[in-house]
Protein backbone atom coordinates (compact mmCIF):
# COMPACT_ATOMS: atom_id res chain seq x y z
CA UNK A 1 0.00 0.00 0.00
CA UNK A 2 1.21 3.16 -0.77
CA UNK A 3 2.47 5.66 2.14
CA UNK A 4 0.09 8.50 0.27
CA UNK A 5 -1.77 8.46 -2.88
CA UNK A 6 -3.82 11.03 -4.87
CA UNK A 7 -7.59 11.37 -3.88
CA UNK A 8 -10.91 12.94 -4.91
CA UNK A 9 -11.14 15.88 -2.77
CA UNK A 10 -14.43 17.96 -0.90
CA UNK A 11 -14.12 21.51 -1.40
CA UNK A 12 -16.02 24.50 -1.30
CA UNK A 13 -16.77 26.70 -4.69
CA UNK A 14 -13.75 29.14 -4.51
CA UNK A 15 -16.35 32.10 -4.19
CA UNK A 16 -17.93 30.16 -0.67
CA UNK A 17 -14.33 29.38 0.60
CA UNK A 18 -14.12 32.13 2.79
CA UNK A 19 -17.67 31.64 4.07
CA UNK A 20 -16.87 28.12 4.97
CA UNK A 21 -13.15 28.23 6.62
CA UNK A 22 -12.73 28.05 10.07
CA UNK A 23 -10.38 27.29 12.90
CA UNK A 24 -9.60 23.31 13.85
CA UNK A 25 -12.44 21.85 16.22
CA UNK A 26 -10.19 21.72 18.99
CA UNK A 27 -8.79 24.82 19.42
CA UNK A 28 -12.21 26.43 20.37
CA UNK A 29 -14.74 25.29 23.09
CA UNK A 30 -18.34 25.14 21.98
CA UNK A 31 -19.23 28.77 23.29
CA UNK A 32 -16.48 30.01 21.26
CA UNK A 33 -17.32 28.03 18.13
CA UNK A 34 -21.36 29.32 18.78
CA UNK A 35 -20.12 32.57 19.54
CA UNK A 36 -17.84 32.39 16.28
CA UNK A 37 -20.38 30.90 13.75
CA UNK A 38 -23.43 33.48 14.77
CA UNK A 39 -24.75 35.04 11.43
CA UNK A 40 -22.28 32.53 9.25
CA UNK A 41 -24.45 29.35 8.23
CA UNK A 42 -21.73 28.26 5.68
CA UNK A 43 -19.22 28.27 8.60
CA UNK A 44 -17.89 24.97 8.96
CA UNK A 45 -18.33 24.92 12.85
CA UNK A 46 -22.04 23.70 12.15
CA UNK A 47 -20.17 20.99 11.28
CA UNK A 48 -17.22 20.31 13.28
CA UNK A 49 -18.69 21.54 16.04
CA UNK A 50 -22.31 20.54 15.64
CA UNK A 51 -23.71 21.16 18.99
CA UNK A 52 -23.43 24.74 18.11
CA UNK A 53 -27.25 24.55 16.24
CA UNK A 54 -28.30 22.21 19.19
CA UNK A 55 -29.50 22.68 23.18
CA UNK A 56 -26.21 24.33 24.96
CA UNK A 57 -27.14 21.89 27.58
CA UNK A 58 -27.08 18.81 25.40
CA UNK A 59 -24.09 15.82 25.68
CA UNK A 60 -20.92 16.79 23.22
CA UNK A 61 -20.84 13.39 23.12
CA UNK A 62 -24.53 12.17 22.93
CA UNK A 63 -25.71 10.56 18.86
CA UNK A 64 -27.98 13.79 18.25
CA UNK A 65 -24.37 15.44 18.20
CA UNK A 66 -23.01 13.37 15.25
CA UNK A 67 -25.87 12.82 13.43
CA UNK A 68 -26.80 16.99 13.30
CA UNK A 69 -22.56 17.51 11.72
CA UNK A 70 -23.19 14.79 9.26
CA UNK A 71 -26.67 16.47 8.41
CA UNK A 72 -24.62 19.81 7.86
CA UNK A 73 -22.62 18.37 5.76
CA UNK A 74 -24.85 16.65 3.36
CA UNK A 75 -27.31 20.15 3.24
CA UNK A 76 -23.75 21.65 2.14
CA UNK A 77 -23.29 19.21 -0.53
CA UNK A 78 -26.86 19.14 -1.26
CA UNK A 79 -27.02 22.88 -2.22
CA UNK A 80 -23.54 22.45 -4.38
CA UNK A 81 -21.45 24.60 -2.41
CA UNK A 82 -19.07 21.49 -1.35
CA UNK A 83 -18.17 19.77 -4.71
CA UNK A 84 -16.36 16.48 -4.48
CA UNK A 85 -13.30 16.13 -7.69
CA UNK A 86 -14.11 14.11 -10.33
CA UNK A 87 -10.53 12.75 -10.74
CA UNK A 88 -7.78 11.96 -8.24
CA UNK A 89 -5.51 14.26 -7.88
CA UNK A 90 -2.97 16.14 -4.91
CA UNK A 91 -3.39 19.38 -3.85
CA UNK A 92 -0.93 22.24 -2.16
CA UNK A 93 -1.99 24.41 0.64
CA UNK A 94 -0.03 27.57 2.10
CA UNK A 95 -0.13 29.50 4.55
CA UNK A 96 1.45 33.07 5.35
CA UNK A 97 1.72 34.39 8.33
CA UNK A 98 4.16 37.62 9.45
CA UNK A 99 6.08 36.91 6.83
CA UNK A 100 6.51 33.63 7.29
CA UNK A 101 5.55 30.82 4.46
CA UNK A 102 4.93 27.27 4.71
CA UNK A 103 3.25 24.85 1.27
CA UNK A 104 2.25 21.46 1.75
CA UNK A 105 1.17 18.87 -0.16
CA UNK A 106 -2.39 17.51 0.73
CA UNK A 107 -2.68 14.01 0.16
CA UNK A 108 -4.25 10.83 2.15
CA UNK A 109 -1.90 8.73 3.51
CA UNK A 110 -1.98 5.08 4.88
CA UNK A 111 -3.54 3.67 7.72
CA UNK A 112 -1.38 0.64 7.39
CA UNK A 113 1.46 2.49 7.25
CA UNK A 114 0.66 4.42 10.44
CA UNK A 115 0.14 1.00 12.05
CA UNK A 116 3.43 0.12 10.91
CA UNK A 117 5.19 3.10 12.40
CA UNK A 118 6.04 4.66 8.87
CA UNK A 119 3.91 7.57 10.12
CA UNK A 120 5.64 7.87 13.07
CA UNK A 121 4.17 9.27 16.09
CA UNK A 122 6.15 10.96 19.27
CA UNK A 123 2.56 11.73 21.39
CA UNK A 124 0.38 9.82 23.62
CA UNK A 125 -3.38 9.56 22.55
CA UNK A 126 -6.71 10.47 24.77
CA UNK A 127 -9.35 7.34 24.38
CA UNK A 128 -12.15 9.58 24.91
CA UNK A 129 -10.84 11.93 22.45
CA UNK A 130 -9.81 9.05 19.79
CA UNK A 131 -13.98 8.12 19.97
CA UNK A 132 -15.40 11.12 19.55
CA UNK A 133 -13.59 11.67 16.31
CA UNK A 134 -14.04 7.68 15.26
CA UNK A 135 -17.72 8.59 16.23
CA UNK A 136 -17.51 12.04 13.81
CA UNK A 137 -15.79 10.76 10.80
CA UNK A 138 -17.93 7.31 10.78
CA UNK A 139 -20.99 9.26 11.17
CA UNK A 140 -20.00 12.17 8.47
CA UNK A 141 -18.18 9.35 6.07
CA UNK A 142 -15.61 12.53 5.73
CA UNK A 143 -12.43 13.51 7.40
CA UNK A 144 -12.39 17.20 7.45
CA UNK A 145 -9.65 18.43 9.76
CA UNK A 146 -5.59 17.12 8.05
CA UNK A 147 -3.28 15.52 10.21
CA UNK A 148 -0.29 17.82 9.83
CA UNK A 149 2.77 15.57 9.23
CA UNK A 150 6.67 16.92 8.41
CA UNK A 151 9.17 15.34 6.06
CA UNK A 152 12.75 15.64 4.89
CA UNK A 153 12.31 17.40 1.09
CA UNK A 154 14.63 17.31 -1.54
CA UNK A 155 15.14 19.83 -4.03
CA UNK A 156 13.61 17.98 -6.70
CA UNK A 157 10.53 17.93 -4.88
CA UNK A 158 10.56 21.19 -4.24
CA UNK A 159 10.57 22.17 -7.68
CA UNK A 160 7.51 19.83 -8.44
CA UNK A 161 5.93 22.32 -5.62
CA UNK A 162 7.10 25.81 -7.19
CA UNK A 163 5.76 24.37 -10.74
CA UNK A 164 2.37 23.53 -9.42
CA UNK A 165 1.57 26.71 -7.53
CA UNK A 166 2.92 29.25 -10.72
CA UNK A 167 -0.69 30.14 -11.43
CA UNK A 168 -3.17 31.91 -9.33
CA UNK A 169 -4.29 29.41 -6.60
CA UNK A 170 -7.65 27.91 -6.51
CA UNK A 171 -8.83 30.19 -3.58
CA UNK A 172 -7.36 32.42 -1.28
CA UNK A 173 -8.83 32.69 2.27
CA UNK A 174 -7.78 35.32 5.46
CA UNK A 175 -8.19 33.22 8.31
CA UNK A 176 -9.79 34.72 11.89
CA UNK A 177 -6.44 35.24 13.07
CA UNK A 178 -4.76 37.13 9.97
CA UNK A 179 -3.44 34.27 8.49
CA UNK A 180 -3.48 33.75 4.54
CA UNK A 181 -4.70 30.08 3.43
CA UNK A 182 -4.12 29.13 -0.43
CA UNK A 183 -5.35 26.24 -2.30
CA UNK A 184 -3.77 24.63 -5.41
CA UNK A 185 -5.04 21.84 -7.55
CA UNK A 186 -2.67 18.92 -9.09
CA UNK A 187 -4.54 16.95 -11.82
CA UNK A 188 -1.61 16.85 -14.13
CA UNK A 189 -0.66 13.39 -14.94
CA UNK A 190 3.36 14.15 -15.01
CA UNK A 191 3.29 15.94 -11.93
CA UNK A 192 1.30 13.51 -9.94
CA UNK A 193 3.13 10.62 -10.78
CA UNK A 194 6.39 13.01 -10.32
CA UNK A 195 5.06 13.26 -6.60
CA UNK A 196 4.00 9.41 -6.23
CA UNK A 197 7.55 8.50 -7.45
CA UNK A 198 8.83 10.84 -4.17
CA UNK A 199 6.75 8.61 -2.07
CA UNK A 200 6.04 5.74 -3.39
CA UNK A 201 7.24 2.33 -4.77
CA UNK A 202 10.42 0.52 -4.08
CA UNK A 203 12.65 3.32 -4.98
CA UNK A 204 10.87 6.13 -2.94
CA UNK A 205 12.84 8.99 -1.46
CA UNK A 206 10.64 9.59 1.64
CA UNK A 207 10.11 6.12 3.21
CA UNK A 208 8.70 7.87 6.52
CA UNK A 209 6.30 10.96 7.54
CA UNK A 210 6.05 12.36 10.97
CA UNK A 211 3.71 13.58 12.76
CA UNK A 212 3.60 16.96 14.01
CA UNK A 213 0.06 17.81 14.60
CA UNK A 214 -2.92 15.39 14.76
CA UNK A 215 -2.22 12.38 16.45
CA UNK A 216 -5.65 11.94 17.36
CA UNK A 217 -7.20 12.28 14.17
CA UNK A 218 -4.64 10.16 12.44
CA UNK A 219 -4.90 7.22 15.51
CA UNK A 220 -9.01 7.92 14.82
CA UNK A 221 -8.08 7.56 10.86
CA UNK A 222 -6.29 4.42 11.22
CA UNK A 223 -9.37 2.99 13.85
CA UNK A 224 -12.04 3.74 11.81
CA UNK A 225 -10.10 1.65 8.27
CA UNK A 226 -9.48 -1.41 10.77
CA UNK A 227 -12.94 -0.85 11.80
CA UNK A 228 -14.78 -0.81 8.02
CA UNK A 229 -11.83 -3.58 6.95
CA UNK A 230 -13.45 -6.15 9.43
CA UNK A 231 -16.82 -4.81 7.97
CA UNK A 232 -16.30 -5.43 4.47
CA UNK A 233 -15.94 -9.08 3.49
CA UNK A 234 -14.77 -7.65 -0.56
CA UNK A 235 -12.07 -5.64 1.27
CA UNK A 236 -9.30 -4.98 -1.38
CA UNK A 237 -6.78 -1.87 0.00
CA UNK A 238 -7.79 0.28 -2.48
CA UNK A 239 -11.09 1.57 -0.46
CA UNK A 240 -10.60 5.70 0.21
CA UNK A 241 -11.10 4.38 4.28
CA UNK A 242 -8.01 2.69 4.25
CA UNK A 243 -6.17 6.39 4.01
CA UNK A 244 -6.72 9.51 6.00
CA UNK A 245 -6.81 13.42 5.21
CA UNK A 246 -2.89 14.87 5.58
CA UNK A 247 -1.06 17.80 4.72
CA UNK A 248 2.54 17.33 4.72
CA UNK A 249 5.37 20.32 4.76
CA UNK A 250 8.78 20.14 4.77
CA UNK A 251 10.25 19.57 7.91
CA UNK A 252 12.30 22.72 7.39
CA UNK A 253 9.36 25.25 6.85
CA UNK A 254 7.55 23.80 10.25
CA UNK A 255 7.11 26.84 12.32
CA UNK A 256 7.14 25.93 15.94
CA UNK A 257 6.79 28.68 18.67
CA UNK A 258 7.47 28.07 22.44
CA UNK A 259 5.49 26.56 25.30
CA UNK A 260 6.24 28.34 28.10
CA UNK A 261 5.02 27.59 31.79
CA UNK A 262 3.21 29.63 34.57
CA UNK A 263 3.62 27.81 38.20
CA UNK A 264 1.05 29.11 40.93
CA UNK A 265 3.37 29.22 44.23
CA UNK A 266 6.85 28.72 45.14
CA UNK A 267 6.31 25.35 46.81
CA UNK A 268 6.97 27.04 50.20
CA UNK A 269 10.01 28.61 49.55
CA UNK A 270 10.56 32.44 49.97
CA UNK A 271 11.89 34.07 46.55
CA UNK A 272 15.51 34.51 47.94
CA UNK A 273 15.81 30.61 48.80
CA UNK A 274 14.23 29.71 45.35
CA UNK A 275 16.31 31.64 43.64
CA UNK A 276 19.40 30.00 45.72
CA UNK A 277 17.85 26.22 45.00
CA UNK A 278 18.08 27.06 40.93
CA UNK A 279 21.24 27.83 41.37
CA UNK A 280 22.60 23.94 41.70
CA UNK A 281 21.97 23.10 38.18
CA UNK A 282 21.32 26.34 36.27
CA UNK A 283 23.51 30.18 36.03
CA UNK A 284 21.33 32.90 37.02
CA UNK A 285 21.93 36.66 35.19
CA UNK A 286 18.94 39.73 36.15
CA UNK A 287 17.78 41.00 32.76
CA UNK A 288 16.19 44.90 32.74
CA UNK A 289 13.82 43.78 30.02
CA UNK A 290 11.11 40.15 29.16
CA UNK A 291 14.15 37.93 28.37
CA UNK A 292 13.57 35.16 25.11
CA UNK A 293 15.46 32.53 25.02
CA UNK A 294 17.61 32.74 22.65
CA UNK A 295 19.06 28.72 22.35
CA UNK A 296 18.19 25.67 23.57
CA UNK A 297 19.29 25.16 26.94
CA UNK A 298 18.47 28.79 27.77
CA UNK A 299 15.01 29.95 29.89
CA UNK A 300 13.58 33.37 30.66
CA UNK A 301 12.05 33.49 34.13
CA UNK A 302 9.78 36.22 35.61
CA UNK A 303 9.51 36.54 39.44
CA UNK A 304 8.45 39.28 41.44
CA UNK A 305 8.96 42.04 38.68
CA UNK A 306 12.13 40.80 37.62
CA UNK A 307 13.07 39.22 34.59
CA UNK A 308 15.94 36.21 34.67
CA UNK A 309 18.13 34.74 32.24
CA UNK A 310 18.09 31.06 33.29
CA UNK A 311 20.89 29.02 31.83
CA UNK A 312 21.13 24.77 32.16
CA UNK A 313 24.80 23.96 33.08
CA UNK A 314 26.22 22.07 30.36
CA UNK A 315 26.79 19.16 32.53
CA UNK A 316 23.51 18.19 33.43
CA UNK A 317 22.74 18.23 29.19
CA UNK A 318 21.98 14.06 29.08
CA UNK A 319 22.60 12.73 25.61
CA UNK A 320 18.82 10.89 25.50
CA UNK A 321 16.96 13.19 23.24
CA UNK A 322 14.38 13.47 25.13
CA UNK A 323 15.98 14.26 28.43
CA UNK A 324 18.14 16.58 26.70
CA UNK A 325 14.59 18.91 25.35
CA UNK A 326 14.00 22.29 27.03
CA UNK A 327 10.94 21.02 28.24
CA UNK A 328 12.51 18.21 30.05
CA UNK A 329 15.10 20.00 31.29
CA UNK A 330 13.51 22.53 33.21
CA UNK A 331 11.56 20.42 34.36
CA UNK A 332 13.87 17.81 35.76
CA UNK A 333 15.92 20.52 37.32
CA UNK A 334 13.28 23.22 38.51
CA UNK A 335 9.72 22.22 37.92
CA UNK A 336 10.01 18.84 39.92
CA UNK A 337 13.02 19.05 42.11
CA UNK A 338 11.98 22.27 43.07
CA UNK A 339 8.55 23.52 42.89
CA UNK A 340 7.17 19.96 43.68
CA UNK A 341 5.11 19.98 40.19
CA UNK A 342 3.78 16.44 39.28
CA UNK A 343 2.65 15.34 36.47
CA UNK A 344 2.49 18.36 34.00
CA UNK A 345 -0.68 16.53 32.76
CA UNK A 346 -2.58 16.87 35.26
CA UNK A 347 -1.26 19.10 38.54
CA UNK A 348 -3.22 22.13 38.89
CA UNK A 349 -0.22 23.99 40.07
CA UNK A 350 0.87 24.59 37.16
CA UNK A 351 -0.28 25.99 33.25
CA UNK A 352 0.59 26.51 29.85
CA UNK A 353 0.73 29.63 27.55
CA UNK A 354 1.36 29.50 24.09
CA UNK A 355 4.07 31.46 22.51
CA UNK A 356 1.84 33.52 20.25
CA UNK A 357 0.47 35.30 23.39
CA UNK A 358 3.70 36.55 23.76
CA UNK A 359 5.96 37.10 26.98
CA UNK A 360 3.43 40.12 27.94
CA UNK A 361 1.13 37.15 28.92
CA UNK A 362 3.60 35.62 31.32
CA UNK A 363 3.98 39.39 33.12
CA UNK A 364 0.05 39.88 33.16
CA UNK A 365 -0.58 36.40 34.72
CA UNK A 366 2.46 36.88 37.54
CA UNK A 367 2.10 40.65 38.12
CA UNK A 368 -2.07 39.65 38.83
CA UNK A 369 -1.01 37.27 41.51
CA UNK A 370 -2.89 34.27 39.84
CA UNK A 371 0.69 32.52 39.34
CA UNK A 372 3.97 33.18 41.36
CA UNK A 373 6.73 32.15 38.43
CA UNK A 374 6.59 32.14 34.78
CA UNK A 375 9.20 30.87 32.24
CA UNK A 376 9.89 31.38 28.84
CA UNK A 377 11.30 28.49 26.56
CA UNK A 378 13.79 28.31 23.65
CA UNK A 379 11.00 26.72 20.72
CA UNK A 380 11.28 23.05 20.44
CA UNK A 381 13.31 21.96 16.85
CA UNK A 382 11.51 19.96 14.37
CA UNK A 383 14.80 17.95 14.47
CA UNK A 384 14.55 17.14 17.71
CA UNK A 385 10.46 15.83 17.35
CA UNK A 386 11.75 13.62 14.73
CA UNK A 387 14.85 12.25 16.48
CA UNK A 388 11.83 11.54 19.71
CA UNK A 389 10.06 10.05 16.92
CA UNK A 390 13.32 7.93 15.22
CA UNK A 391 13.75 7.08 18.90
CA UNK A 392 10.30 5.62 19.48
CA UNK A 393 9.60 7.62 22.60
CA UNK A 394 7.40 10.31 23.46
CA UNK A 395 7.71 14.13 23.86
CA UNK A 396 6.65 15.36 27.05
CA UNK A 397 3.06 16.94 27.17
CA UNK A 398 2.92 20.41 25.98
CA UNK A 399 6.32 20.14 24.40
CA UNK A 400 5.56 22.11 20.95
CA UNK A 401 2.86 24.89 20.11
CA UNK A 402 2.43 24.60 15.99
CA UNK A 403 1.13 27.79 14.46
CA UNK A 404 -0.24 28.95 11.87
CA UNK A 405 -3.04 26.23 12.08
CA UNK A 406 -4.46 24.78 9.05
CA UNK A 407 -8.38 25.86 8.94
CA UNK A 408 -11.11 23.15 8.88
CA UNK A 409 -13.60 23.17 5.43
CA UNK A 410 -11.09 23.56 2.60
CA UNK A 411 -10.74 20.26 1.96
CA UNK A 412 -12.07 17.21 2.44
CA UNK A 413 -11.79 13.31 2.30
CA UNK A 414 -15.09 11.02 1.72
CA UNK A 415 -14.42 7.22 2.95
Amino acid sequence: MPLIRPFKALRPLPQKAQELAAPPYDVLNSDEARTMASGKPLSFLHISKPEIDLDPQIDHYSPEVYQKGAQNLQALINQGILRQDKEAGYYFYEMEAEGHKQRGLVAVASAEDYDRDLIVKHELTREDKEQDRIRMIDQMNCQASPVLLAFNADQEYRAIATASTNNPPEFEVLGPDGVIHRLWCVFDPELIERLNLIFTGPNAKVTKLYIADGHHRSASGAKIAAKRKAANPAHTGEEPYNYFLAVIFPADQMRILDYNRVVKDLNGLRPDAFLAEIRGAFNLEEKSEAHRPTRPGEFGMYLERKWYKVTIKPQMIPTDPVQALDVSLLYDHLLAPILGIGNPRTDQRIDFVGGARGLGELKRRVDSGEMAVAFSLYPTQMSQIMAVAEAGQIMPPKSTWFEPKLLDGLICHLL
